[in-house]
Protein backbone atom coordinates (compact mmCIF):
# COMPACT_ATOMS: atom_id res chain seq x y z
CA UNK A 1 0.00 0.00 0.00
CA UNK A 2 1.29 3.23 -1.16
CA UNK A 3 0.30 6.57 1.46
CA UNK A 4 0.12 10.12 0.03
CA UNK A 5 0.05 12.21 2.96
CA UNK A 6 0.17 15.01 1.02
CA UNK A 7 -3.53 16.50 0.32
CA UNK A 8 -2.65 19.77 -1.26
CA UNK A 9 -0.18 22.12 -1.65
CA UNK A 10 -0.71 25.44 -0.42
CA UNK A 11 2.46 27.02 -1.38
CA UNK A 12 5.85 26.84 -3.36
CA UNK A 13 8.58 29.46 -3.19
CA UNK A 14 11.15 27.59 -5.54
CA UNK A 15 14.56 26.61 -4.25
CA UNK A 16 13.02 28.04 -0.54
CA UNK A 17 10.20 26.65 0.99
CA UNK A 18 6.90 24.60 0.29
CA UNK A 19 3.71 24.77 2.27
CA UNK A 20 1.19 21.45 2.34
CA UNK A 21 -1.79 20.02 3.97
CA UNK A 22 -2.47 16.60 5.39
CA UNK A 23 -6.13 16.36 6.35
CA UNK A 24 -6.91 13.63 9.12
CA UNK A 25 -9.78 11.64 8.27
CA UNK A 26 -11.32 9.17 10.73
CA UNK A 27 -12.20 7.09 7.88
CA UNK A 28 -8.19 6.51 7.10
CA UNK A 29 -7.67 2.76 7.67
CA UNK A 30 -4.69 2.59 10.14
CA UNK A 31 -6.42 4.50 12.32
CA UNK A 32 -8.53 1.58 12.99
CA UNK A 33 -5.15 -0.20 14.71
CA UNK A 34 -3.28 2.87 16.13
CA UNK A 35 -4.83 3.37 18.28
CA UNK A 36 -8.58 1.64 18.45
CA UNK A 37 -9.94 3.58 21.20
CA UNK A 38 -7.62 6.59 20.61
CA UNK A 39 -6.75 7.04 17.03
CA UNK A 40 -4.00 9.25 16.05
CA UNK A 41 -1.62 10.22 13.08
CA UNK A 42 1.24 7.56 13.76
CA UNK A 43 4.60 9.75 14.45
CA UNK A 44 6.34 7.63 11.19
CA UNK A 45 3.45 8.92 9.09
CA UNK A 46 3.83 12.79 10.21
CA UNK A 47 7.44 12.20 9.18
CA UNK A 48 6.16 10.56 5.84
CA UNK A 49 3.90 14.30 5.28
CA UNK A 50 7.08 16.05 5.91
CA UNK A 51 9.13 14.01 3.35
CA UNK A 52 6.55 14.08 0.51
CA UNK A 53 6.50 17.61 0.33
CA UNK A 54 10.04 18.72 0.28
CA UNK A 55 10.03 16.01 -2.15
CA UNK A 56 7.37 18.13 -4.51
CA UNK A 57 9.50 21.25 -4.10
CA UNK A 58 12.49 19.19 -5.01
CA UNK A 59 10.51 17.57 -8.07
CA UNK A 60 8.98 21.23 -8.92
CA UNK A 61 12.61 22.69 -8.99
CA UNK A 62 14.15 20.68 -11.15
CA UNK A 63 10.96 20.11 -13.48
CA UNK A 64 10.54 16.64 -12.72
CA UNK A 65 14.09 15.28 -13.78
CA UNK A 66 14.34 12.93 -11.29
CA UNK A 67 11.52 9.61 -10.84
CA UNK A 68 12.69 8.59 -7.25
CA UNK A 69 13.31 11.45 -4.55
CA UNK A 70 13.48 9.51 -1.02
CA UNK A 71 14.13 9.87 2.70
CA UNK A 72 17.94 9.62 3.03
CA UNK A 73 18.41 10.99 6.42
CA UNK A 74 16.11 12.00 9.32
CA UNK A 75 17.92 13.98 12.43
CA UNK A 76 16.26 15.82 15.42
CA UNK A 77 13.23 14.69 15.17
CA UNK A 78 11.06 16.05 17.96
CA UNK A 79 7.59 15.35 18.46
CA UNK A 80 5.25 17.65 20.72
CA UNK A 81 1.88 16.63 19.88
CA UNK A 82 -0.69 14.10 18.65
CA UNK A 83 -3.01 14.56 15.26
CA UNK A 84 -6.46 13.30 15.66
CA UNK A 85 -8.73 12.81 13.50
CA UNK A 86 -10.93 16.02 11.72
CA UNK A 87 -7.79 17.90 12.45
CA UNK A 88 -5.13 19.26 9.68
CA UNK A 89 -1.45 19.08 10.11
CA UNK A 90 0.24 21.46 8.44
CA UNK A 91 3.70 20.68 6.82
CA UNK A 92 6.43 23.75 6.15
CA UNK A 93 9.70 22.31 4.70
CA UNK A 94 12.63 25.13 4.33
CA UNK A 95 15.38 24.14 2.02
CA UNK A 96 18.91 24.78 3.90
CA UNK A 97 21.54 23.08 1.70
CA UNK A 98 21.41 21.06 -2.12
CA UNK A 99 24.21 19.51 -3.85
CA UNK A 100 24.31 17.10 -6.63
CA UNK A 101 22.18 14.54 -5.36
CA UNK A 102 20.64 15.71 -2.05
CA UNK A 103 18.26 18.22 -0.43
CA UNK A 104 18.50 18.91 3.12
CA UNK A 105 15.47 20.56 4.73
CA UNK A 106 14.16 21.99 8.43
CA UNK A 107 10.94 21.10 8.55
CA UNK A 108 7.76 21.50 11.36
CA UNK A 109 4.48 20.07 10.95
CA UNK A 110 1.77 21.98 12.62
CA UNK A 111 -1.95 22.17 13.83
CA UNK A 112 -3.48 25.17 14.91
CA UNK A 113 -0.24 27.35 14.48
CA UNK A 114 0.74 24.98 17.28
CA UNK A 115 3.77 23.09 16.45
CA UNK A 116 3.34 18.89 16.73
CA UNK A 117 6.37 17.53 14.77
CA UNK A 118 9.59 19.06 13.75
CA UNK A 119 12.74 16.88 11.88
CA UNK A 120 16.07 17.93 9.88
CA UNK A 121 15.52 16.04 6.80
CA UNK A 122 17.86 15.18 4.01
CA UNK A 123 16.01 14.01 0.31
CA UNK A 124 18.34 11.72 -1.95
CA UNK A 125 17.20 12.29 -6.01
CA UNK A 126 17.98 9.84 -8.62
CA UNK A 127 16.78 7.73 -11.80
CA UNK A 128 15.91 3.68 -12.06
CA UNK A 129 17.88 3.91 -15.11
CA UNK A 130 21.51 5.76 -13.60
CA UNK A 131 22.02 2.14 -12.51
CA UNK A 132 19.99 0.22 -15.24
CA UNK A 133 19.24 1.55 -18.56
CA UNK A 134 16.49 -0.47 -19.20
CA UNK A 135 14.59 1.52 -16.46
CA UNK A 136 14.31 4.50 -18.56
CA UNK A 137 11.02 3.71 -19.75
CA UNK A 138 9.88 2.68 -15.96
CA UNK A 139 11.48 6.56 -14.97
CA UNK A 140 9.40 8.07 -17.69
CA UNK A 141 6.22 6.71 -16.38
CA UNK A 142 6.58 7.45 -12.98
CA UNK A 143 7.82 11.43 -13.77
CA UNK A 144 4.52 11.42 -16.00
CA UNK A 145 2.14 10.19 -13.11
CA UNK A 146 4.04 12.17 -10.52
CA UNK A 147 3.54 15.53 -12.85
CA UNK A 148 -0.46 14.36 -13.07
CA UNK A 149 -1.01 13.90 -9.52
CA UNK A 150 1.09 17.50 -8.75
CA UNK A 151 -1.34 19.28 -11.10
CA UNK A 152 -4.43 17.75 -8.67
CA UNK A 153 -2.12 18.64 -5.33
CA UNK A 154 -1.58 21.98 -6.44
CA UNK A 155 -3.83 24.59 -5.59
CA UNK A 156 -1.90 27.84 -3.86
CA UNK A 157 -3.42 29.22 -1.29
CA UNK A 158 -4.89 32.93 -1.20
CA UNK A 159 -2.89 35.46 1.59
CA UNK A 160 -5.82 35.30 3.75
CA UNK A 161 -5.91 31.09 4.24
CA UNK A 162 -2.01 31.31 4.72
CA UNK A 163 -2.46 33.88 7.17
CA UNK A 164 -5.43 31.85 8.74
CA UNK A 165 -2.51 28.22 8.84
CA UNK A 166 -0.08 30.84 10.53
CA UNK A 167 -2.33 31.40 13.38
Amino acid sequence: MRFTLVDRILEIQPGQEITAVKNLSLAEEYLADHFPLFPVLPGVLMLEAMTQAGAWLVRHDEDFAHSIVVLKEARNIKYADFVEPGFQLVVNAKQIKQDANTTTFKTIGSVDGKTHVSARLILERYNLAESNSDDASLDRRTIHELRKLFERLYRPASKEELQQLAS
